[in-house]
């Protein structure tokens, strides 16, 4: 613990404007081509986030507070209607593994002296816009604040909302206001002054996120402190807590398990997979190409795998071997090959990548070359020996980015003109996704069950640093080999000594590139 900042070697721990209707889920249209705790006040102010926000889509995450499970609709399964939970935008949500919510309860605990998520509690992850990586963590229909990462300390700190006091009662890192001051700092969402303070805890330091609580024991507010616990008890004047103003939310604790989201969305996954399948028919129908699945291991692809084949059969996977997959993607593409009986068409990209990496350097997030190269090029030139041409269903969805909520849903690659691609699930959100798989029993890849929520490359340069660090120690085999390939490049052209541990080879100076999609 260091300034207020959970430090974890992040391995296993055992382990953006266009409003659609929630039709649109259903668009099947081809396009061509119990513990009681003190009261907690939410005060209803909108929280002032350090990036912009995305809408990608309109935001479809409810809550059912009758069977404490996330809902995808107006109405729950069981009868009850359903309230919004106010997530930041794209506001793409997803289950949080047991790795995740350890992590959770780890960072709370160690910064607050309190574990927020008890045993038996559904919990979601949203993702959003920040320096590095920071997660909304929802429990109970609501946020009770976020996971955010520092790189440069290798630590991750809670931001906690007031809301996190239903859950539990912070024992560290908390400062006490007399109640004078209460209606300025809970309805005005003013600072905590010296006058207003009674008391603070010894852990306070500056930079430290707090809890303000009433001396009756109620939570009325969160922020930073500006000072430490010895100099604030010195203060006659000045700031002591710069408050932060967030969207109010409703938290309504209770245990359910997937189990029982999967029921209580039972009516909107079968309205989504019949639209998706229906989709796949139709577009299969007016496109008579060899058809297959473009398969890279992870959650989306897999989703879209199940539609195909109920609306077309078995279908060949394609998948574009970069030579750079994770142990556990090899082992998924095993897996569910033999599961569902069908056959794997790959590329081998890897003596490309390798050829590259010589003249251009590493791939960064503004210059992935990487997905011509290793992804798309082999694609074409397997397609154009194997069929001539070929119709492939890709695990594309909208929320994922702007430029894929931008995108046709069938459409053609100007680099692979010999595929045509369609993208069954391009309306769906994360939760459809994970909501369908556990549905179906499906075997997503276990990378997923250790904090990964994107699957790909172990060294994609799009990948935040609290990936790339977690990755460094839980593959240092992996990761050595990587990094002694970018130190020779940084040594070879003379980069700033930092180039490599600061992450910034994942970014070419000088270069306004576009992203890649991956098949």
């Amino acid at each position: 613990m260091e300034n207020g900042c959970l430090s974890i070697l992040p391995g296993r721990i055992e382990y953006i404007l266009q409003i659609h209707s929630s039709d649109d889920i259903n668009n099947n249209a081809m396009i061509p081509v119990g513990h009681f705790f003190p009261p907690v006040f939410i005060p209803a102010q909108r929280m002032s986030n350090q990036m912009p926000s995305s809408y990608l889509g309109k935001i479809l995450l409810r809550w059912c507070d009758q069977c404490h499970t996330p809902v995808l609709a107006e109405q729950c399964s069981c009868g009850s209607a359903t309230r919004a939970v106010p997530v930041t935008p794209p506001g793409d949500a997803r289950p949080a593994f047991p790795a995740d919510i350890a992590l959770i309860n780890s960072i709370f605990l160690d910064h607050f002296g309190m574990s927020v998520v008890s045993d038996g509690q559904i919990v979601l992850l949203n993702k959003v816009p920040d320096n590095d990586r920071m997660d909304e963590v929802i429990v109970g229909g609501g946020v009770i604040g976020s996971i955010r990462y520092i790189p440069k300390k290798r630590c991750w700190e809670p931001v906690p909302r007031p809301e996190a006091c239903v859950l539990a009662i912070p024992k560290k890192r908390f400062v006490v206001v007399d109640d004078s001051a209460v209606p300025f700092i809970h309805d005005q969402g003013m600072s905590v002054l010296a006058p207003g303070l009674v008391s603070i805890d010894d852990a306070v330091q500056a930079g430290d996120e707090v809890f303000i609580m009433t001396e009756a024991g109620t939570c009325i507010g969160v922020g930073r402190a500006k000072v430490d616990a010895a100099t604030a008890r010195l203060m006659e004047r000045g700031s002591i807590v710069r408050t932060r103003r967030n969207i109010a939310s409703q938290v309504v604790p209770g245990s359910a398990t997937w189990k029982d989201a999967v029921r209580a969305n039972s009516a909107v996954i079968t309205r989504a997979e019949t639209a998706a399948v229906s989709f796949v028919s139709e577009v299969a129908a007016a496109y008579p190409l060899p058809a297959t699945i473009s398969y890279s291991g992870g959650k989306d692809s897999l989703a879209t795998l199940l539609v195909v084949t109920k609306a077309l059969g078995k279908v060949p996977l394609l998948f574009a071997d970069t030579g750079l997959e994770f142990p556990e993607t090899y082992e998924n593409i095993t897996t569910v090959s033999q599961k569902y009986g069908l056959s794997v068409i790959r590329t081998n990209g890897s003596n490309k990548f390798w050829e590259t990496f010589t003249q251009e350097g590493p791939p960064a997030v503004n210059s992935r070359w990487c997905c011509s190269v290793c992804k798309l090029a082999p694609i074409a030139a397997l397609v154009q020996s194997q069929w001539g041409e070929c119709l492939s269903f890709i695990g594309q969805r909208k929320y994922e980015s702007l430029s894929r909520a931008q995108s046709k849903r069938v459409w053609r690659n100007p680099k692979i003109k010999v595929q045509l691609s369609a993208a069954p699930i391009q309306n769906w959100t994360a939760l459809h996704v994970w909501l369908y798989l556990f549905q179906e029993e499906a075997p997503y890849n276990r990378l997923y069950e250790h904090r990964l929520d994107r699957i790909g490359c172990f060294m994609c340069p799009s990948s935040d640093m609290a990936l790339i660090h977690m990755i460094e120690a839980d593959y240092p085999g992996l990761w050595k080999m990587w990094e002694d390939k970018i130190v020779s490049w940084q040594d070879e052209k003379g980069l700033p000594a930092d180039w490599v541990v600061s992450g910034r080879w994942r970014i070419k100076d000088g270069v306004h590139g576009k992203e890649g999609r991956n098949n």
